[in-house]
């Protein structure tokens, strides 16, 4: 988990925001997560999207590590040919389920889908999601772990569930926030880290930028 940078920090890594002139403008978003997209936008929190080209891959077998190392190469990969606007951070997510200690991430056809659901049903599983935020001077990294209990499938379920096509670019071969959600019979921690952006973790981070909640909003937070 992350922790906040030291005051003496926020003038490096965002420099403008001392004199208040610019401040943190957004965020360049390193995914093409049509998900990812929608929580941001729900958020109100000005983003644009440049799609990573950074391969995803496994480390060591250690989720943590892996979708740590993942969402760093991608933020990386396009810090370093991106043109950053004043005040934007980089931030690169990603996510894997893991059941009874093997990694899953996005099954490759109808088969690897079936053979991934027909391990989660009637189980739990944890689903964990790794951020990378980023200027050109400071990164802040944390990670996300939400637990997910699925109810049993028949195999009709299953192949019905596989047939609509739902669990293609989907870790685990799944979404929560679609038909998917009649797969699940209970979510222990952040549910938005199933659909792919754990916004707590995010928010974490964004304070340790000088960020505070709902500042992104035109006029800043509102007032208690």
């Amino acid at each position: 988990m992350s922790e906040p940078v030291p005051q003496h920090f926020w003038e490096r890594v965002l420099p403008d925001m001392a004199d208040g002139t610019v401040g943190f403008t957004g965020l360049v978003l390193a995914s093409r997560s049509p998900q990812r997209r929608m929580l941001l936008e729900q958020l109100r929190i000005p983003f644009r999207i440049v799609v990573s080209e950074h391969q995803e891959g496994v480390s060591d077998g250690d989720p943590a590590h892996t979708v740590q190392q993942n969402a760093r190469g991608k933020a990386e990969e396009v810090l370093a040919r991106a043109d950053l606007r004043p005040g934007e951070l980089v931030l690169g997510v990603d996510t894997v389920v893991v059941s009874e200690g093997e990694i899953l991430g996005k099954a490759r056809d109808e088969a690897e889908a079936a053979r991934y659901l027909r391990g989660l049903a009637a189980g739990r599983h944890e689903v964990y999601s790794g951020l990378y935020l980023t200027s050109r001077k400071l990164a802040l990294a944390s990670h996300a772990i939400t637990g997910v209990t699925f109810r049993s499938l028949t195999d009709g379920e299953l192949e019905a569930y596989v047939h609509s096509g739902e669990w293609r670019d989907r870790a685990g071969a799944y979404a929560i926030q679609g038909i998917g959600s009649a797969l699940v019979r209970r979510v222990d921690g952040d549910y938005f880290n199933v659909v792919g952006l754990p916004v707590a973790e995010l928010q974490r981070l964004l304070a340790g930028f000088g960020v505070t909640p709902f500042s992104w909003l035109r006029g800043g937070a509102p007032e208690a």
